[in-house]
């Protein structure tokens, strides 16, 4: 897996309101999702913003034990994780195993819009959560 093949895939933001935030990201950057979905298994509303070749991902929780709500309750709104496009998730997973990350999902799981996905610890990248995503439309 070589460096070169990882991209920005989207930025993380956690909100209180998809619908404030929305608004606010209309209004002052004239971005508009190109999807809102609801994520039942992370219990958690997102709105995609294409941004370039990436995008910006706004994240409401749905549940007060969602990981998003505890970091809302934790950290207040802001940078929840960058997430890192990968070609090839489990050869990537291997090879931070191999490295010696510590990594939260040891296997990969479907995320957002059908993806393959898998979360990074942020004691591994210091203090940032990083998400894998392997992209079922590419």
């Amino acid at each position: 897996m070589e460096n070169d093949a990882f991209e920005i895939d989207h930025v993380a933001i956690a909100v209180e309101s998809i619908d404030a935030a929305l608004a606010t990201f209309k209004k002052i950057w004239d971005l508009q999702p190109d999807h809102v979905e609801r994520g039942e298994t992370d219990k958690i509303t997102e709105a995609m913003l294409p941004l370039g070749g990436a995008h910006l991902q706004l994240l409401e929780p749905t549940d007060e034990t969602s990981t998003v709500a505890k970091f809302l309750q934790n950290r207040g709104e802001g940078l929840h994780h960058i997430a890192i496009r990968v070609p090839d998730i489990e050869a990537a997973l291997d090879r931070l195993r191999a490295a010696g990350a510590e990594l939260i999902d040891q296997t990969w799981r479907i995320g957002g819009g059908g993806h393959k996905v898998a979360f990074v610890h942020p004691h591994s990248s210091n203090g940032v959560l990083i998400e894998l995503v392997e992209r079922t439309d590419s």
